[in-house]
């Protein structure tokens, strides 16, 4: 993998990259879709590509489960496994290290209980990054613990301390040269904590680096510091990940502040129960103002969706529990996204990103609060 940058804007940190891997080119900032279990609720394969992503984001931990990494190694990797040929980036596990219950934390690594068989799992930096180059992934990261918030600074400081001795642990099981491995910085609410991190993983020399922890209930106002405080102290030349971040406001503040990936399920999460996102804010197709609204979800969107059915119509789908209104739902969420990303690149292409952040949020904030 290699990152070029091709240029900052000169009013912020905002950056223009280019991330390239064996399965094509990432044009940064980009927006990365989850597919989970190898898969996007509810979409194809093709119709994720038709949406503009330029890479996926599968799990490790869920994906080990099943169908279990051996199977998708015999297949041949993730990419011929799921019909997607373009870039994969595996998250490690450490997400559910905060999301799932009845976890076990120890100093070697992560003890879950199978949600329905009970079964112990056990997961630890050599294993987590042993199921990634299974998978096949071109992007994988480092097995961490997310730290919840809120944390007091204790806890923090010794789990920040164990994330790093962790990514040195999967940084010496690494076998081949053909897949990144990303470090993942955390530190919790506590600035220290953010430097001290970034600072010990710079030592290391990644391909890339991760800020985690920011998406675990902080709010927007914590996030901005927290990525304040961390992208400084990350490489210029290394593409810099902002992990599970999330709604339109949360990308624009951290594009300023210098982050160049994401990734979250909430565009597909929200079109599942038919909140779909505009350039006036998000609706919800459900209420009954929409029964007779024979405008597209949003006017000015170029999508398939929005190209050929109105409102009124995913109304009805959803009325009706018809499984094409997550669909329909989906592929607009998805491409109103990658869309913004698409103009976001543009924007710091033409020296104007704070021009355009305040106007998207200028046209977008007022009426999301209204629906």
């Amino acid at each position: 993998m290699k990152f070029t940058l091709i240029k900052k804007d000169p009013h912020c940190a905002a950056r223009l990259g280019i991330v390239s891997t064996a399965h094509g080119d990432i044009q940064t900032p980009i927006f990365m879709p989850v597919a989970t279990h190898g898969a996007m609720k509810p979409l194809t394969p093709a119709q994720i590509t038709e949406t503009g992503a330029q890479i996926i984001l599968s799990n490790t931990y869920h994906l080990h489960l099943q169908p279990g990494e051996g199977l998708v190694k015999k297949a041949g990797g993730l990419h011929k496994f799921m019909a997607w040929n373009g870039p994969i980036l595996t998250d490690s596990g450490g997400f559910q290290v905060f999301s799932l219950p009845n976890k076990r934390i120890t100093e070697d690594g992560v003890f879950f209980k199978h949600e329905i068989t009970g079964d112990e799992i056990y997961l630890d930096p050599a294993s987590a990054t042993r199921i990634q180059q299974d998978l096949g992934a071109d992007i994988i990261m480092a097995f961490d613990e997310c730290i919840p918030y809120p944390c007091d600074r204790d806890y923090a400081e010794k789990s920040t301390k164990k994330t790093i001795h962790w990514l040195k642990q999967c940084q010496d099981a690494m076998s081949g040269t053909d897949q990144a491995l990303f470090g993942i910085v955390q530190g919790s609410v506590y600035e220290d904590l953010r430097a001290m991190c970034a600072r010990e993983m710079r030592k290391l020399d990644l391909p890339g680096y991760a800020i985690g922890g920011v998406s675990v209930g902080e709010g927007l106002e914590l996030l901005k510091k927290v990525v304040s405080w961390t992208a400084p102290h990350l490489p210029e030349d290394k593409p810099r990940y902002l992990m599970g971040v999330g709604l339109p406001e949360d990308i624009l503040e951290s594009v300023e502040r210098g982050i160049d990936m994401f990734d979250c399920v909430i565009p597909t999460r929200y079109a599942r129960s038919a909140t779909l996102f505009t350039r006036r804010g998000k609706i919800r197709l459900t209420n009954k103002n929409y029964k007779r609204d024979f405008f597209p979800i949003d006017p000015s969107c170029i999508c398939y969706t929005c190209q050929n059915f109105t409102r009124a119509y995913l109304h009805h789908l959803f009325a009706a529990n018809e499984v094409i209104s997550a669909v329909l739902s989906a592929i607009h969420n998805v491409h109103f996204y990658l869309k913004m990303m698409e103009e976001i690149r543009e924007a710091i292409g033409n020296n104007r990103f704070m021009e355009y952040k305040s106007a998207f949020l200028g046209e977008y904030l007022p009426g999301d609060k209204k629906k």
